[in-house]
């Protein structure tokens, strides 16, 4: 059976039962007859606008609309005994009740599409936020899946629960693959990888996310509006995002400040060795790069590049951008 077949069906249905509510009200050889049947027949057309205009809908969008026209049934019911209550002729009761199964039919199913993240019933296929993400939801930024030390996490066990990763942020991550600044597509392809070889990973659970709340503006909105709905924590590298984040009330894993609390205690006068890979800014110094990726300016360095040297640590200064560690060449080492 197709969708035109069953289309075609509907505004027959429609129009009959306009025809024959405007023949109840007004009597056979009202004009009205006609009308109902135009009436009816335009309102089918236009439902079947609606639904073809409207975007693919999931099975939880339907378990919602389902579950919203099963609740707007029952109370079109208790109000249908009421109307039974009033004194009117039975051809008015009739329509009063078809108008008020229409009405509520419509409004049930728009609620229930509207709300059907937010249900807080446990009922299969209905109720979506508690019951499936159970397990301390980790809603997963553009820029944490960019950034790729999110695999390293992942293959340490470090976080419990499963990773959510939505579909507007994927669109994004396409969108940057197919920008015309070759960084940009860099940093999509990259952030891609990063998904592919996750996927691969035993520990990485995760959860595509197909809402993509087309009625809030820009990316870090809906993240937001997602962990607030998920009652998830939202991981990224986004320093602004975190800000957001923090005055909405949603808490962030920010993998830069975890790299950065994990990163050694050093203390001046403490000995590194480290090698030197190229010039410094000033004459003489050299830069090295510690493990954690921490900057190391070398002073009296620069006839050393290429080498690996113990250096005594002077002074550290810390940075939006992270922390650098300045040093001198170690009297007591060895050239």
């Amino acid at each position: 059976m197709s969708l035109g077949f069953i289309r075609a069906l509907f505004v027959l249905i429609s129009s009959v039962v306009g025809l024959q509510v405007g023949i109840v009200l007004a009597g056979p050889k009202s004009e009205y007859g006609f009308y109902g049947l135009i009436l009816g027949a335009v309102f089918s057309l236009l439902i079947i606008a609606v639904e073809k205009l409207s975007s693919k809908v999931s099975l939880r969008g339907l378990s919602a609309a389902v579950f919203g026209l099963l609740l707007a049934l029952i109370i079109s019911n208790l109000l249908s005994s009421a109307i039974d209550t009033i004194d009117m002729s039975l051809q008015w009761k009739a329509a009063y009740k078809l108008i008020l199964l229409i009405v509520l039919s419509y409004l049930g199913i728009v609620f229930g599409i509207r709300g059907r993240d937010e249900f807080a019933v446990v009922i299969p296929y209905v109720k979506f936020q508690r019951q499936e993400w159970s397990e301390y939801p980790i809603v997963m930024d553009t820029s944490a899946i960019i950034d790729g030390r999110i695999s390293e996490v992942v293959k340490c066990s470090f976080l419990e629960g499963y990773f959510v990763i939505p579909k507007f942020v994927l669109k994004e991550l396409h969108q940057l693959c197919d920008s015309g600044d070759a960084e940009k597509r860099e940093r999509g392809r990259r952030g891609l990888d990063v998904l592919s070889n996750l996927r691969k990973e035993s520990r990485f659970r995760y959860r595509i996310h197909a809402e993509e709340y087309d009625e809030v503006e820009g990316v870090d909105q809906k993240l937001i509006k997602l962990a607030r709905i998920l009652g998830a924590k939202l991981i990224t590298t986004d320093h602004a995002l975190n800000k957001l984040a923090e005055f909405h009330n949603v808490t962030t894993l920010n993998i830069n400040e975890l790299a950065n609390s994990l990163k050694p205690v050093l203390m001046p006068g403490d000995i590194l060795q480290v090698k030197l890979i190229r010039e410094g800014k000033e004459p003489n110094q050299a830069v090295a790069y510690l493990n954690d990726g921490t900057m190391v300016v070398v002073e009296d360095g620069a006839d050393h590049i290429g080498k690996s040297i113990e250096v005594k640590v002077s002074s550290l200064l810390q940075t939006p951008a992270g922390r650098m560690v300045f040093a001198a060449f170690h009297v007591g080492a060895d050239a």
